[in-house]
């Protein structure tokens, strides 16, 4: 059987992660546009986010930093640094959903209910739609924390290529967060 050669340089699997991407940042600005929208037409209830979001923001910033780390670590095959690092980063992916949570029981504490407004909605629907891809996120770390306790760490292009799709889509949720609270933070 003969090799396919292909004719550019990236990989089909980055060239569909990067697709995917690109049509993520197509939803988001869509939404936040009809969020402009719908806020510019009337019936708006003016209300902050809930502070806890903010600090939500440092744990999925600490999370793409060890991320990184975990990548620079598996690179230089240090084992220990690259399990120790990856645990970190799951852990605090799995933070920034709980304290998610968090955020919108207090929105719901302060009769903020996603029923009240308009303005409610878009909020619970913009950091929904962002906590569902950090769980899709989630799950490609999972099976990197398996792989890294289960088989001995050795740099293979395929463990790195898995890897580094998993760092790039971690990279765009932290990214995409960063945008979200900035938006909903200049739209008050």
């Amino acid at each position: 059987m003969q090799a396919v050669q292909r004719h550019n340089n990236i990989h089909p699997k980055k060239l569909l992660l990067w697709v995917s991407i690109v049509s993520l940042v197509m939803m988001f600005t869509a939404l936040t546009s009809a969020y402009i929208v719908r806020r510019a037409a009337g019936n708006w209830l003016e209300f902050s986010i809930p502070t806890i979001f903010y600090a939500n923001t440092l744990v999925i910033v600490a999370s793409s930093i060890t991320l990184h780390a975990a990548y620079a670590a598996f690179k230089r095959e240090a084992a220990v640094a690259y399990k120790a690092l990856l645990s970190i980063s799951f852990i605090l992916g799995i933070a920034f959903v709980a304290i998610q949570l968090l955020g919108w029981e207090e929105m719901t504490a302060q009769g903020l209910d996603i029923k009240i407004n308009p303005s409610t909605s878009f909020v619970y629907a913009l950091s929904g739609l962002h906590a569902v891809h950090v769980l899709g996120g989630l799950a490609a770390l999972a099976v990197a924390l398996v792989m890294a306790f289960v088989t001995k760490l050795k740099r293979t292009p395929a463990r790195q290529l898995r890897l580094e799709l998993t760092l790039t889509y971690w990279h765009f949720v932290d990214i995409l967060w960063i945008y979200l609270i900035i938006f909903l933070s200049l739209q008050r």
